[in-house]
């Protein structure tokens, strides 16, 4: 059975982009049940700016009190010097850089050009020391603002990361534009300029999340990103909803017969608690129809409690 990371986002991207503000109680007991659920990598915080995501603003907070064990690693994400200098205070052991791969974006997110941003990343992972650096190029699929980006410009920005420093490299839908097509195009421009291990965020705007996850999976994807119920998405970004949910696509890879180290019926109830606390129902699908085979069924007999079939019902219930 081949195998994947999947990389936890909720507590990040998740969080920055829900309206609701939670405590830090309520964050640390959402690393743990995640934690709980057998995930190795979760981007726990964002060092951005407490004015510009008030959401991340405890962020020294809940790293001081984060479940640690033996394999869990703990990802912040940085946008400068500043932020790199709070990461590594706070203890986190990898860190995430984005850079945007339009200039329109880039301004608008970052307040800087593409550029710069390489710049910055350079200097950001030159002094990163002992932690994990993975540089995501956000609007890797499309922008918001200038429409299609050209894939070997994608696989530029990734080669002057690598060459700055880079451990793995992110390739970001920001606003869920791609399809699995690009999803390959992209990996074949990609390997041209670099070998480094590749990871993949996913939205799943325009229902096509889950289908592009198990794209890259096929062109050999290291690592996937998701957010535990599906919940936020990229607060700068025009209608940027959808994280694809992690037990959702937890699911869809085990269905395919890829590992992910995983538990799906912990990962629905991390959803559920963190969908209670900030007073919604999850866009994840899993934690509503069940997991399947269910678990008490077996080829021959069904699930303990099932219903009896019925016949000649004539409601079409089937699809």
């Amino acid at each position: 059975m081949s195998s994947v990371t999947v990389v936890e986002v909720g507590p990040r991207d998740g969080l920055q982009n829900e309206p609701v503000l939670l405590g830090t109680d309520d964050k640390v007991a959402y690393l743990e049940a995640l934690a709980g659920a057998g995930l190795t990598r979760i981007e726990a915080v964002s060092f951005a700016h407490p004015r510009l995501v008030p959401q991340m603003a405890d962020a020294e907070q809940v790293m001081a009190r984060a479940p640690r064990r033996d394999g869990l690693s703990y990802i912040g994400l940085v946008l400068n010097a500043r932020g790199l200098d709070r990461a590594l205070g706070a203890g986190v052991d990898e860190v995430n850089v984005v850079l945007v791969a339009t200039e329109t974006f880039s301004l608008r997110n970052q307040n800087m050009t593409v550029a710069e941003a390489l710049t910055s990343f350079s200097a950001i992972a030159g002094r990163a020391s002992g932690v994990r650096v993975t540089a995501t190029v956000g609007a890797a699929f499309g922008c918001p603002f200038e429409g299609e980006v050209l894939a070997e410009h994608v696989a530029e920005l990734a080669w002057r990361c690598a060459e700055s420093g880079a451990d793995e490299i992110a390739l970001a839908d920001t606003i869920g534009v791609g399809v699995p097509a690009d999803v390959r195009r992209l990996v074949a421009a990609v390997r041209e300029r670099t070998s480094l291990p590749l990871r993949f965020h996913f939205h799943n705007t325009r229902n096509t999340g889950y289908a592009n996850a198990l794209a890259a999976v096929e062109a050999g994807a290291s690592a996937l990103d998701a957010s535990s119920g599906g919940i936020g998405g990229c607060p700068f970004a025009p209608a940027a909803t959808g994280n694809i949910a992690t037990e959702d696509l937890a699911y869809a890879l085990r269905r395919s017969g890829v590992g992910t180290g995983v538990r799906i019926d912990r990962l629905v109830s991390a959803a559920a608690f963190i969908g209670e606390r900030l007073g919604k129902q999850v866009p994840a699908l899993l934690g509503r129809a069940g997991d399947f085979p269910p678990e008490a069924a077996s080829p021959s007999q069904p699930a303990q409690g099932a219903a009896p079939e019925r016949r000649g019902s004539g409601r079409g219930a089937v699809g």
